[in-house]
């Protein structure tokens, strides 16, 4: 393997896994509002992605190793070694992770709902809305007819 015990490689096969987490939440989610669905994803991809200090002992007395990994692993590893510093340390940042991933999530909808509903208000000639009723049908194509559903 060319990156064999690789720390980048590593971290690009957990960012792949939580893409795939992620979008399969999202497409499990779906009947769901989209406001709600994009929070809940939101705070998913938070815990999945903040980053958290970390120390873990070595064989050698009175050394360790110090890094970075993700906050959720962090803290699972904190529980599990009943390590209440790795957890206390892990916690809030899992939660200010959420807080940020719910907070874009709500951005995005923003985003999404300006798109869909047009956008400014000044921008109605370059959208194609109609300002009045009065103005009448909106041109076709020359030849073209509107064809009525048929129900056999």
């Amino acid at each position: 393997m060319l990156f064999s015990d690789s720390l980048p490689q590593l971290w690009l096969s957990y960012g792949v896994l939580s893409l795939v987490v992620l979008i399969t939440g999202y497409l499990g989610v779906r009947l769901l509002p989209l406001l709600p669905r994009l929070v809940l994803v939101g705070i998913v991809a938070g815990g999945l992605w903040m980053v958290a200090p970390f120390s873990l002992p070595l064989l050698e007395p009175g050394e360790t190793y110090s890094g970075l990994a993700p906050a959720v692993v962090v803290m699972a590893v904190g529980v599990l070694q009943h390590d209440g510093g790795q957890v206390a340390g892990a916690l809030p940042l899992l939660l200010a992770g959420a807080a940020m991933g719910a907070v874009l999530g709500v951005l995005a909808w923003r985003l999404l709902a300006r798109r869909h509903d047009g956008g400014d208000a000044g921008d109605g000639p370059r959208r194609g809305k109609r300002s009045s009723p009065q103005e009448g049908p909106a041109p076709r194509a020359k030849g073209r007819t509107r064809r009525e559903p048929v129900v056999n």
